[in-house]
């Protein structure tokens, strides 16, 4: 499976629920629930502490794909996990990283 091309999509979210969605997670990002999730520094995804600044709200499953902002589906993640991430689900971004590492089959 080719990351950068083959998805899977699930239900393909039309632009007015986007837009919802989008408008949702700026208004989650002046919660305190938020800025404690941005405290520790660390990216969701590779475990990095790359400081507060550096960090970036990511969509576990992204809009587009069906996903919801909600605070269970929100991550703080680094910019460059949050921009290769892209609109991979879970699933799809597990087995990017396990063919980063070689570990695929």
């Amino acid at each position: 499976m080719n990351c950068k091309h083959d998805f899977i999509f699930f239900e393909k979210a039309d632009e007015k629920e986007i837009k919802k969605e989008k408008e949702k997670a700026r208004s989650l990002k002046k919660k305190q629930w938020w800025k404690n999730k941005l405290a520790s520094g660390i990216c969701h995804y590779c475990g990095k502490k790359v400081g507060r600044e550096n960090l970036t709200m990511d969509h576990v499953v992204p809009l587009i794909r069906g996903g919801k902002s909600t605070k269970g589906n929100i991550v703080a993640a680094c910019k460059e996990c949050n921009s290769k991430k892209k609109y991979m689900t879970p699933v799809e971004w597990e087995e990017y990283i396990q063919k980063l590492k070689g570990e695929d089959g």
